[in-house]
């Protein structure tokens, strides 16, 4: 702590009155994130490029948002008109990441929207928006892990033809299969965790070459389902396109209003699980190579391709086969299913898919333990987190410490813990983080009119305003036991900040040795 305090004492003065150091809402000076934006001998290496950072964008987004998440919001809440789902999450996105995009660029520090919060709406509240996003990426990780092990027996199946692993080692202790056993541990979903926790650990830019790779395979296979299924859409399954307004329980109990505009707002929340990719992008600022410029490029970019790719898939699998289908016989393997069912003679494409989706949930996995365990790091170095959270590697110049207590927290879940329980999580809290981001940017401007932006968010306050708009109603969608699930987390984070954090936070520490001073 001594070395961090006459680091900042050297580099900045504090301004100070006798009640300040109570404050919950004590701010981190700008001066000082900025600082170790530059401090590039002891920071993490700078590898990354634009091409990278799009790439890195691409492969946490598509996924299992269009693997999955598409036939779900489909079947659940909106039929054919999910499409209209995935507009409303874009256009949030939109308003959101151009928020991320004047942020990242002012301030080119890992963290993510932990970091911009600690500067501009002070601790407590950053504290709050990194517990939250310990919540999107570490449960979103789980979940997608979880995910990958369901797809994994069906390329065994019905691409390999060998025997499916064993019902309890592959499902938590709670889940029973038809037949009447009890799942015991995921150990598919434990192994695809930790692979990639040491992937990380050996070096971002290797990781990078690998993500870059998966993305451009399962990119190709995307666009090749939208040319090739384009000539199967049926007009009866896009009529009508805005269903009837109904309800729709399914087999957990959990009754969702379907069609309609209410329809169309809770396929977007659902859906939105999807588009947290340039979220996770923000997150890698401190390693990009000239993050001014790529950083917005790497959002932006990768939001806008993903996107159009979205809407163009969910158009063509809404098409091809009826709402019933998702519920019934696709509920699971849906594309797959789909394209075996209703697209005659393409049984191949199918067998590719699968590959394909196990090589996207691999590549969203890897870009989420990567968030998370960078804000881990962050959170660490400002004494929030045990400080020894905040180690690098010796050689590979890589947060270890935070990918391994990542890599236990992710692979107890994914192990032993149900995907449908954590159901929409993820998604609630991205948005709740993506509010306190939009709502930064004004009081950014606010309170430091003359920082340099290398990008700047446009119509300011119109545009944030809109973020916060847009993703507030997307919360509204995900229904109230979702809202009260966030609420208990975030109650759970508010002991830990007064039993630890608040303690042992080193900017509070300096702020109390300069009173005494």
């Amino acid at each position: 702590m001594n070395e961090y305090y006459n680091f900042l004492k050297k580099n900045y003065t504090f301004t100070l009155n006798k009640n300040y150091k109570m404050s919950l809402f004590i701010k981190k000076p700008l001066s000082h994130l900025l600082r170790e934006a530059d401090d590039a001998e002891k920071g993490m290496k700078r590898t990354l490029g634009v091409g990278a950072l799009i790439s890195l964008g691409v492969g946490a987004i598509i996924g299992a948002g269009l693997f999955v998440r598409t036939a779900a919001a489909a079947a659940e809440h909106a039929g054919p008109s999910v499409t209209f789902g995935f507009i409303i999450a874009a256009l949030g996105c939109a308003f959101a990441g151009l928020c991320y995009a004047e942020l990242s660029s002012s301030i080119p520090i890992s963290g993510s929207a932990y970091t911009y919060t600690y500067a501009t709406m002070g601790e407590f509240v950053a504290w709050i928006i990194g517990w939250d996003l310990v919540l999107e990426y570490a449960v979103g990780a789980a979940t997608v892990g979880i995910a990958w092990s369901e797809y994994l027996n069906n390329l065994l199946v019905n691409v390999l033809h060998v025997g499916a692993i064993p019902y309890e080692w592959c499902h938590s202790p709670f889940q029973v299969s038809d037949l009447g056993t009890r799942g015991f541990i995921n150990i598919p979903a434990l192994f695809i965790i930790i692979v990639l926790s040491f992937l990380l650990i050996k070096g971002t830019q290797e990781s990078a070459l690998v993500n870059n790779i998966i993305v451009v395979t399962k990119v190709a296979i995307v666009i090749l389902v939208i040319v090739l299924g384009w000539g199967f859409i049926s007009d009866a399954n896009h009529t009508p396109y805005i269903p009837e307004v109904t309800t729709y329980t399914n087999e957990s109990g959990i009754t969702h209003k379907f069609g309609g505009m209410w329809g169309i707002v809770g396929a977007a929340g659902v859906v939105f699980f999807a588009f947290i990719g340039f979220d996770a992008v923000s997150t890698a600022a401190q390693e990009a190579k000239n993050p001014k410029r790529d950083m917005p490029i790497g959002i932006l970019g990768s939001l806008v391709l993903c996107t159009v790719l979205y809407i163009l898939f969910a158009h063509v699998l809404t098409g091809i086969a009826p709402v019933e289908f998702f519920r019934t016989n696709g509920k699971e393997a849906s594309v797959a299913a789909a394209i075996n069912t209703y697209m005659t003679g393409y049984g191949w494409l199918a067998k590719f898919i699968t590959v394909a989706i196990l090589a996207g949930f691999s590549s969203v996995i890897l870009v989420m333990l990567l968030g998370q365990s960078r804000v881990f790091y962050s959170m660490s170095r400002d004494g929030l987190l045990p400080t020894k959270y905040s180690t690098l590697h010796p050689k590979y110049k890589t947060p270890y410490k935070s990918n391994l207590f990542v890599m236990l927290i992710v692979g107890f879940f994914a192990a032993f813990i149900p995907g449908d329980v954590v159901g929409d999580m993820s998604s609630i809290g991205t948005l709740f983080a993506f509010i306190l981001v939009c709502a930064g940017v004004i009081i950014l401007r606010k309170t430091e009119p003359n920082l340099k932006r290398q990008f700047k968010t446009p119509l300011v306050p119109l545009v944030p305003i809109l973020g916060i708009i847009f993703c507030t109603v997307m919360i509204l969608g995900l229904g109230w036991a979702n809202w009260l699930r966030l609420i208990v987390w975030l109650l759970l984070g508010v002991i830990i900040y007064f039993g630890y954090s608040k303690k042992h936070s080193k900017l509070r520490q300096i702020e109390e040795t300069d009173l005494k001073l």
